[in-house]
């Protein structure tokens, strides 16, 4: 080893000791005649000193040149700091070392940033030079709590008989909501393996094969539009059981969290983790995955809205569709007019046509603009079923159930951050259940699965795949953590027929089953136990426990939106050699 020590290691104990260390330039001072230099690993950082006696001044005007980022050797004494010199914010800050031998293992060039610095530069030039954006401290500790997670999902699963099994990266190309990303087979022209969406299929094959328990820490890829909290490539905490209903998956990944936030963040979560149904979370939230660190639910005032003579809402709610409003305390003296106007272009963008508002004044009176449009009977009975207190803001949308669970989300979410409603260290866990089936795609008339096509209906809604596939439930859970899917699964269809049934749902025709999953209706023919599993975003739990909002934040080498690497240029081309060799050519389309 060239060293001896860490950045992070040396205390006052070590005061006396011969050390050596190693690491990077994180910043220097000259003070004539002595140069200090704080020197940083993954471990932390060292003051280091070059003067008299121990450095002679060739050795201190050398060090006093060295670019910032250098990688350096040194050697010297663990000695106390001057008195008031000591940095209480470091773990080292009460000692230095006093250098006597200096080395330049490798000079920097001038860094377009510093890892240092306050002001970091765009996320696109951190990128390019993602090998200085990993030397921040920020990254460096959000790297370590990635391995932390990981090994806490590992050893949880393995202290609980589960198996870890590798599955297939090329495997086939199965429709499961997104676009595969295709890889050419040079030995089978024409043909093309997929890289996985899921292991969902092999799993499956798995507990038919008798392994009741599996786990794996999987890469998946997914050829999507991206967002924030999304990549191309990510990691997933993948699992599998037989002989289980939802209780017994939803009750493994409760201990998960629980250890996890224990072991992690040294949070205590209570057990069981709260859970809603999806019809009772779009209900009062207007979303699947709601943010629970706050209260502010949706309010149905259609019934009020019929009696109304106010046209927008009277005419809204004859015409079949919803008034729903929201409370927001204290919204009246933190939202001016202006500001309303800005909420008001804010829900246009998700379909609202507008934003009718109440102030709830110090006498408990409504005021708005239209507030002439009602009687004093109607406006009470608004007042009392959002428990409007004064200086609150009511708002409301008159649209679709859909716009305005849309639209209403965005507003509760804005509202959430905006006033700081709560706890940003806070980690709220929660689970939503019993989604539908099947969404129905208004162009086409088409069904779609709302999770994917191996999900189990509930048992009681087993007749409506063919009467009332809109009204079927599912087997389904998804984990939310703070407003975030963290998590989803399904107990899976163990029967081939009903499984060939919702393949025909979903208007895959019998010979296009069985050429895409023929494998795994045979399976199924084969003594197929009851079986569901869940897959645990990984990359996504790291954010959420860390606290941030950026999925690449946690990620050594994200991708950006458009899906490529700015530090490799990838995805690159390709020379006509290898095309060839691949069966492939090249089409050039239109811009």
């Amino acid at each position: 080893m060239l060293r001896s020590h860490t950045c992070g290691q040396l205390r006052k104990s070590d005061i006396g000791t011969e050390v050596t260390l190693c690491g990077w330039v994180e910043s220097k001072r000259d003070h004539g005649g002595a140069v200090f230099i704080d020197l940083r690993d993954r471990y932390g950082l060292t003051q280091v000193v070059l003067g008299p006696p121990e450095a002679n001044p060739e050795l201190i005007a050398e060090a006093s040149k060295v670019p910032a980022e250098s990688v350096i050797l040194i050697k010297g004494k663990v000695a106390d700091r001057l008195e008031g010199k000591t940095n209480d914010k470091l773990e080292t800050g009460d000692i230095e070392v006093r250098c006597h031998h200096y080395e330049i293992l490798n000079a920097c060039t001038t860094p377009p940033f510093t890892p240092g610095q306050s002001d970091l530069p765009g996320e696109d030039l951190r990128l390019k030079y993602r090998f200085l954006d990993l030397r921040r401290s920020e990254m460096q500790e959000a790297l370590v709590r990635r391995s932390q997670i990981i090994k806490k999902m590992r050893d949880y699963f393995a202290e609980r008989d589960f198996i870890d099994v590798e599955t297939p990266i090329l495997g086939r190309s199965t429709p499961e909501g997104a676009r595969d990303y295709l890889v050419p087979s040079r030995v089978h022209a024409g043909h093309f393996y997929a890289l996985p969406q899921s292991p969902q299929l092999y799993k499956q094959i798995l507990m038919v094969a008798g392994f009741d328990r599996y786990v794996q820490v999987a890469k998946c890829f997914r050829d999507e539009d991206l967002r924030a909290d999304r990549q191309p490539e990510f990691t997933q905490l993948d699992l599998e059981m037989s002989f289980v209903d939802c209780d017994d998956i939803i009750g493994m990944i409760d201990g998960l969290v629980a250890e996890t936030a224990k072991e992690v963040l040294g949070k205590d979560i209570q057990l069981p983790l709260p859970r809603m149904t999806y019809d009772e979370a779009m209900r009062r939230f207007g979303h699947d995955a709601p943010d629970l660190r706050f209260d502010m639910e949706i309010v149905d005032v259609t019934p009020v809205a019929k009696k109304t003579e106010f046209r927008v809402f009277r005419g809204t709610a004859d015409a079949g569709n919803f008034v729903r409003g929201m409370r927001v305390p204290g919204g009246a003296k933190q939202y001016s007019r202006r500001q309303i106007d800005v909420l008001t272009e804010f829900v246009k963008e998700f379909g609202a046509k507008g934003l009718a508002w109440f102030r709830v004044e110090d006498d408990g009176s409504l005021f708005s603009p239209i507030a002439k449009n009602f009687d004093e009977a109607h406006l009470a009975e608004i007042k009392e079923l959002l428990a409007g207190t004064p200086g609150d803001l009511l708002v409301f949308l008159a649209d679709t159930w859909e716009t305005t669970c849309k639209g209403l989300y965005a507003l509760r979410k804005r509202f959430g951050a905006e006033m700081k409603l709560y706890d940003a260290d806070a980690l709220n866990c929660s689970w939503i259940t019993e989604f539908p089936m099947f969404d129905k795609d208004e162009e086409t008339g088409n069904w779609h699965a709302m999770h994917h096509p191996f999900t189990a209906p509930l048992a009681e809604d087993l007749p409506k795949l063919e009467s009332d596939p809109a009204g079927c439930r599912a087997q389904a859970y998804d984990l939310v953590i703070n407003g975030s899917e963290a998590g989803g699964g399904t107990i899976r269809i163990h029967d081939s027929e009903i499984q060939s049934k919702v393949f025909g749902l979903l208007g895959i025709d019998e010979k296009t089953a069985e050429d895409r999953f023929g494998f795994l209706l045979n399976a199924l023919r084969f003594g197929a136990p009851p079986h569901g599993g869940i897959a645990l975003g990984v990359d996504r739990w790291v954010m959420l426990f860390a606290g941030l909002e950026n999925i690449r934040e946690v990620i050594a080498f994200p991708k950006t939106q458009k899906a490529s690497d700015l530090m490799t240029d990838a995805p690159g081309e390709v020379d006509a050699a290898q095309l060839t060799e691949l069966h492939l050519k090249t089409v050039k389309t239109k811009s």
